[in-house]
């Protein structure tokens, strides 16, 4: 893999964990006032459902899951297992799929 390409991952993994920080600060700051104040989490749903800004918020944090944790265990699996070469990038690449998938599923109760 070339340089070039090695710095656009390096960049993308570092972009996507200060989005994911983000993310996750909003996340559990928005569920700990819910449920001090005493919510459900269907009572929780139901408030967020059909909100365009949570869909929006969770679609932007899948994303950057769906790019933080392949880039991380392409690492990982090149460190620890030796797996390098196009077959570990593809696989990444159906794992980010499955990833953005997932999430998308997920994320449709705000619809």
């Amino acid at each position: 893999m070339n340089v070039k390409t090695q710095a656009r991952l390096w960049v993308a993994q570092r972009a996507s964990a200060a989005l994911l920080g983000l993310c996750v600060l909003v996340h559990l700051a928005t569920m700990i006032y819910a449920v001090r104040g005493g919510l459900s989490a269907a009572e929780i749903l139901e408030r967020t459902r059909g909100s365009l800004a949570w869909l929006a918020f969770y679609g932007a944090f899948v994303l950057a899951i769906a790019v933080h944790v392949p880039i991380g265990l392409r690492a990982v699996l090149g460190e620890w297992l030796g797996w390098r070469g196009p077959s570990r990038d593809w696989t990444l690449l159906l794992v980010a799929g499955a990833l953005g998938w997932l999430g998308y599923a997920g994320a449709r109760v705000f619809s």
